[in-house]
């Protein structure tokens, strides 16, 4: 299950893309057109950033920006970066399967094609795949 913090990292992603061409955007204006708290916004920030996704400026005319263009974030990467793991059970965290039983594990498989699938479908899908949505149906919403 995604969280609310990888929801609205995504969330906040998007409004940037649709933002890029004003330069620097400032956090309260994200939080006021996504309806999310500022405090919550600002505790996303530092996990964004640590994953290289942002850029900052401090001061007057500051706030946050693409590094990249839209089309060069996928909705998995974003994720990734804000829920770490998206492995479906736990033995599947991380590089190495650890598990004891995952030699003789009957649903091992299982699991594995799952998380295949899920990463794929995700790493498919780039904010300017959302923006073109959003575009399109003119009521996208996240």
């Amino acid at each position: 299950m995604i969280s609310t913090r990888g929801r609205y990292a995504l969330r906040m992603m998007v409004d940037l893309a649709e933002h890029a061409d004003e330069g620097h955007v400032a956090l309260k204006d994200i939080a006021q057109r996504q309806d999310i708290s500022k405090k919550y916004l600002e505790q996303i920030v530092p996990i964004l950033n640590r994953a290289a996704l942002l850029q900052t400026t401090r001061g007057a005319g500051g706030g946050y920006r693409l590094v990249k263009p839209a089309r060069d974030y996928t909705v998995g990467e974003i994720l990734r970066a804000t829920e770490g793991s998206m492995a479906p059970v736990a033995c599947l965290e991380g590089g190495v399967n650890t598990c004891p039983r995952c030699a003789e594990c009957a649903t091992l498989f299982i699991w594995e094609g799952l998380q295949r699938v899920e990463e794929e479908y995700l790493d498919s899908i780039t904010l300017q795949d959302i923006l073109d949505k959003q575009a399109e149906t003119n009521n996208y919403s996240i």
